[in-house]
C-alpha cells in the first residue's frame, strides 16, 4: 500500500499528495478543528455530575463542590456542572455555542494510552493494522481544488490522525513557528527542485512545501502579537503554552482562506497523583486549557461561525479517586463542540449513571456513545461529507447515534 514520504523542513512537513479544498454551498468555507488532549483528562471533573449521590461518595478529596458554593461547579442543568478553572468558556455555553456529550469514548476497553490514541487517531477502534489517520482520509474524500495549506497539524511531529497519502502542512509551536528555515532561500529551493526532478511524488512533495511554507508566511505577515507518564502526552505540549500557540493557529486559519482542518493536541493530563479538586494540578491545566480554547475562538475571528472545534481525549478515568488523592485509567470520557454552528448549551449522551451496577467492569463510568457517531455526523452536515465519502473515513462505523441531529443547529 502506498505510504505517505515525508520530507521535513524546519517547522514545515509535507507528504507527497495533494489535497482538495470544500466550499460550503452558502459561499464560506466550513472548517474542523479537532484538539486532542493527550493522557485521558478526567472527564467526570470537567464535566461533572454533581447531581448523583455517588460522584461526592466516590471522590471524597477530589469531588468538585457543587454549584453555588465556594469554588462550586459551574451549573449547567440539574445533573452537570462545568469545572470552574474553565470559566472563559462559560459565555460561550451562555451564547449556544459550547455542547458536550458525555458517557462517550472508545468501544475498545483497552488503558493503553498509546494503543487507544492509536485508535483515536486512526478511526478504527481495535484494529492496529489501520495504515493512516481518519483525518487524512477526509481530505481524500472530500472534494474541490487542491490547495497545500488546506490542512494543518500544529506540532513538532506528524500525528498519526494526518498519517496517509494526502499533503498535510505543519505548523510548528512558539514564536518562532514562522520563522525562516533553510527550506526558504530560493537557492535551496531551485537546488531540491533539481535533485528531485525525476522524481515526481518528491518534486510534489517540495512543492507543496515550498507553497504551502509561503502561503503560510503571507498569511501571518499581518503581525500579530508573538508572545507523570511522560509517554502519555506522545510529545505534545502542555496546556501552560498552549494559549499562545492556540490563537496562532486560529489567526492562521482566518487569514488563509484554504485553511479548512486543523488539529493539534495538549499533554498532560495522566492525573495519577494529586489531582486536586477546583484548585490543584488539574484546575490550573483545564485553567490554561479554558484560556487556549477561548483564544483560538478568538484567533479565528468571522470565521469561528463556520468552525467546529472538537476537544476529546482517548479515554476516561475512574470514578472513585486512588489512595494518591488521583485518579487511574478509565473508559467512559465527554467530548466537548464548540463553535458557530454547534447547537450548543445543552449536555447530550445517554447518561448511565454511577451506580455500581452501572459502571464499566465496576469501576469506570461506561461509553455509551461511540466517538465514531459524534465525528460522523459533523463530517456529513458541517462539512458536506456523502454516505459513501463517510464510508471511506470510517469503515467501520456504528450505527446512527439517536442524538445525532441536536449537535448543531438547523
Amino acid at each position: 500500500m502506498l505510504r505517505r514520504q515525508l520530507l521535513h523542513f524546519g517547522a514545515f512537513t509535507l507528504g507527497g499528495l495533494p489535497v482538495s479544498l470544500v466550499h460550503a454551498q452558502n459561499g464560506g468555507q466550513k472548517k474542523l478543528v479537532v484538539v486532542m488532549l493527550r493522557g485521558a483528562v478526567d472527564g467526570l471533573s470537567v464535566v461533572a455530575p454533581y447531581g448523583e449521590r455517588e460522584y461526592a461518595a466516590s471522590r471524597p478529596q477530589i469531588a468538585l463542590p457543587p454549584p453555588g458554593t465556594d469554588d462550586g461547579l459551574l451549573k449547567l442543568d440539574a445533573l452537570f456542572g462545568l469545572h470552574p478553572a474553565l470559566s472563559p468558556l462559560k459565555r460561550h455555553w451562555d451564547g449556544g455555542q459550547l455542547a458536550f456529550v458525555h458517557a462517550s469514548g472508545s468501544p475498545d476497553p483497552t488503558r493503553s494510552h498509546f494503543d487507544a490514541q492509536d485508535y483515536f487517531e486512526s478511526g478504527t477502534p481495535g484494529r492496529k493494522s489501520t495504515p493512516d489517520g481518519w483525518m487524512n482520509r477526509l481530505l481524500t474524500a472530500l472534494p474541490g481544488e487542491p490547495s497545500p495549506t488546506r490542512a494543518i497539524s500544529q506540532g513538532q511531529t506528524p500525528p498519526r490522525i494526518f498519517a496517509g497519502t494526502a499533503s498535510v502542512a505543519s505548523l510548528g509551536l512558539g514564536p518562532g513557528a514562522m520563522q525562516r528555515r533553510a527550506i526558504d532561500n530560493p537557492q535551496m529551493q531551485a537546488g531540491l527542485a533539481k535533485l528531485y526532478a525525476n522524481d515526481a511524488q518528491l518534486s510534489g512533495t517540495l512543492r507543496d512545501a515550498t507553497e504551502g511554507r509561503g502561503e503560510m508566511a503571507r498569511s501571518m505577515a499581518a503581525g500579530e502579537p508573538r508572545s507523570m507518564d511522560p509517554s502519555a502526552d506522545a510529545g505534545a505540549p502542555s496546556a501552560r503554552s498552549f494559549a499562545a500557540d492556540a490563537r496562532r493557529l486560529g489567526t492562521l486559519i482566518r487569514k488563509d482562506p484554504h485553511t479548512q482542518l486543523a488539529f493539534t493536541s495538549v499533554g498532560g493530563w495522566d492525573t495519577h497523583v494529586n489531582q486536586g479538586a477546583a484548585r490543584g494540578q488539574l484546575a490550573n491545566r483545564l485553567a490554561s486549557l479554558g484560556e487556549g480554547l477561548d483564544a483560538l475562538s478568538a484567533g479565528l475571528g468571522d470565521t469561528f461561525k463556520d468552525t467546529v472545534i472538537v476537544v476529546a481525549s482517548e479515554f476516561g478515568r475512574t470514578l472513585r479517586q486512588n489512595g494518591n488523592g488521583g485518579t487511574d485509567h478509565g473508559r467512559g470520557n465527554v467530548i466537548w463542540l464548540l463553535g458557530g454552528p454547534v447547537a450548543g448549551g445543552q449536555v447530550l449522551g445517554e447518561w448511565p449513571g454511577l451506580d455500581a451496577s452501572a459502571l464499566a467492569d465496576g469501576r469506570d463510568l461506561a461509553v455509551r456513545t461511540d466517538f465514531r457517531q459524534v465525528l460522523a455526523p459533523l463530517l456529513q452536515r458541517h462539512l458536506g461529507l456523502s454516505e459513501t465519502a463517510l464510508a471511506t473515513v470510517f469503515p467501520e462505523s456504528p450505527q446512527t447515534w439517536r442524538y445525532a441531529n441536536r449537535l448543531l443547529r438547523a
